[in-house]
């Protein structure tokens, strides 16, 4: 598979992901904090998953222990480096500290089209070692981006956006994971040695983004028990399709 389709279908599955849970927010009143909890904790279920039965363990399984550590541990680096010094809001926090609804929506797909680079590159990455790999990647990431669709068509809806703009800013939240697995296929076939890196960075930046942004807003809306009840049925999910894919 070349490099222009791995990155068609990286750029596919952010936008359909972010795009259908703008969709949803046109047709549907806000949901309820205890429901947005479990999603929120669903998706980091699914994230959890990849990273560990997908991205860590073909690093692995390429080049050994100590190349996907250094990947890992690069990728968490990066991340927190990022978040310290180029901080954004989490998907439902920001509300406490701007006031209004149309800036926060804009905050948190600023944030999200953040985050979904290295999820890109976890796709152009995962398709290098294997298209099965890369395919489980692009339809588990998908799904999770449907709820931050939903985070960011929130805000704007009540912010008084447009259905049309709501649907075109849900959507270009989605796009960087384009480029994301376009220069994840690229670097990751360079040799075994930098896609095991790859894999590795890009596993780095994905536990970051549950354990610091989905699983905190998860508990943070949802309360105490309903996000460990998506958390756990996002993992089963994930355990489930990364076996048959």
């Amino acid at each position: 598979m070349d490099w222009l389709e791995i990155t068609l279908i990286g750029l596919i599955a952010g936008i359909s992901g972010t795009g259908t849970g703008g969709l949803t927010m046109l047709f549907w009143k806000r949901p309820s904090d205890r429901f947005m909890g479990a999603v929120l904790g669903f998706s980091a279920g699914i994230m959890l998953s990849i990273v560990f039965l997908e991205l860590v363990e073909e690093a692995l399984a390429i080049s050994g222990l100590w190349t996907a550590l250094a990947g890992l541990s690069t990728g968490l680096l990066v991340f927190w480096l990022l978040d310290n010094y180029l901080p954004h809001s989490h998907l439902f926090s920001a509300e406490k500290k701007y006031g209004s609804y149309l800036k926060k929506g804009m905050l948190i797909a600023v944030g999200i089209a953040l985050h979904n680079f290295p999820e890109g590159l976890a796709i152009g990455a995962g398709y290098t070692a294997s298209p099965l790999v890369g395919l489980t990647l692009a339809i588990l990431i998908a799904v999770h981006n449907i709820p931050e669709g939903i985070a960011v068509a929130m805000p704007l809806r009540y912010g008084g956006s447009s259905k049309l703009q709501v649907l075109a800013i849900t959507a270009l939240a989605g796009t960087p994971m384009g480029a994301g697995a376009f220069l994840g296929a690229v670097i990751g076939s360079i040799s075994p040695f930098v896609l095991s890196l790859s894999l590795g960075f890009a596993a780095g930046a994905m536990l970051y983004i549950v354990c610091d942004e989905l699983i905190p807003d998860a508990y943070q809306v949802g309360g105490t028990h309903l996000p460990i009840l998506g958390i756990s049925t996002g993992v089963i999910l994930g355990v489930i399709l990364t076996a048959r894919l």
